[in-house]
């Protein structure tokens, strides 16, 4: 192979099929003089959203609308999935090259896509942190659609990635009563280090004003029914795939008038729709992970080598992990 066909070839992770990942080599097309060539420094992995991709069990009534930006191949499988990358520009316009970027994009070593879609870090944002962007745009979106006040009470169901973040997000509003609600005790550390108060089912405070349930588990959003005040509205961010999940609406949620919203980061949320676009909420979202707490996010590396024993891992038995981090 010459060493012009070397310079364009790439590794990138596939679903073979539903429960089996690969990793496979293709080679980049030429880019065009509005693209530029990325290469990957770190990705992040959607543990939720990936696994369900992984898995096979995102529902066919689903496969347009959950099409990733970069996407390659079709659900169940063979597909390239991901959507959380930092990397730095090897080829394109020359206020970009070298530049360290985000990108929407699969997990790959190398690849080619419009400049407009490589969004610059900010100087103080670390590429090994940047992996949380996307995750923390869905988190800022779910904020948003829960349009919280000042001071109200926040309970946020779920300490998982995007539950973790959502309830750091509620933390930083002023004079609001911000209580992270999981199974897991275990969360309570990384709560802890986030400066998010944490709580277990049993010893969680109800009268919530604004509920968020992010725990994808049905009996999240039971508890969520539960802690949530009179005419109060519960947020819903968990993506359930192809799972059935039943409610017990016979209690208190006529009379107490709740409403149940769903949130989901592919469209802006109402109340801003007028006025940001898609590239305003990540430049926002990229902002903010300048804050050096958010690294206790992470729980884990692997090299890219080993993605694939790593997603089946994770879709099996997730453990202790929120953002699993690959290395290039």
């Amino acid at each position: 192979m010459s060493a012009k066909a070397m310079s364009r070839e790439a590794r990138a992770f596939w679903v073979a099929e539903p429960g089996r990942g690969e990793i496979r080599t293709e080679v980049l097309p030429d880019p065009a003089g509005d693209e530029v060539v990325v290469r990957a420094l770190y990705s992040g992995i959607s543990r939720g959203t990936e696994a369900l991709v992984f898995s096979g069990r995102v529902p066919q009534s689903e496969w347009a609308r959950m099409r990733a930006p970069f996407q390659v191949g079709e659900f169940p499988g063979p597909v390239k999935y991901g959507y959380s990358l930092a990397g730095i520009v090897e080829h394109g316009p020359p206020e970009l090259v070298g530049r360290q970027v985000f990108v929407l994009h699969p997990h790959q070593t190398r690849f080619v896509v419009p400049a407009t879609a490589a969004h610059v870090l900010p100087v103080d944002v670390p590429p090994s942190r940047a992996v949380l962007a996307a995750n923390l745009e869905t988190a800022l979106n779910g904020i948003w659609d829960a349009r919280p006040h000042v001071g109200d009470r926040i309970t946020v169901i779920g300490a998982g990635t995007v539950g973790m973040l959502t309830a750091w997000l509620a933390s930083r509003l002023p004079e609001c009563a911000v209580q992270l609600v999981d199974i897991n005790p275990q969360r309570a550390v990384v709560a802890r280090a986030m400066g998010v108060p944490f709580s277990t089912p049993q010893a969680a405070a109800g009268d919530a004003d604004v509920v968020i349930h992010a725990s994808g588990s049905p009996s999240g959003l039971e508890l969520a029914l539960n802690l949530a005040a009179t005419e109060a509205t519960i947020v819903e961010m968990s993506w359930f795939g192809d799972q059935v999940v039943s409610l017990p609406l016979g209690g208190a949620f006529h009379s107490k008038r709740l409403t149940l919203a769903s949130s989901q980061v592919g469209r802006l949320a109402p109340a801003q729709r007028a006025r940001w676009d898609y590239r305003r909420r990540l430049q926002l979202a990229l902002g903010m992970l300048r804050e050096p707490v958010l690294d206790a996010m992470i729980t884990g590396d692997s090299p890219f080598a080993m993605l694939p024993e790593v997603m089946a891992g994770l879709a099996q038995s997730p453990g202790e992990a929120l953002c699993h981090r690959i290395c290039y």
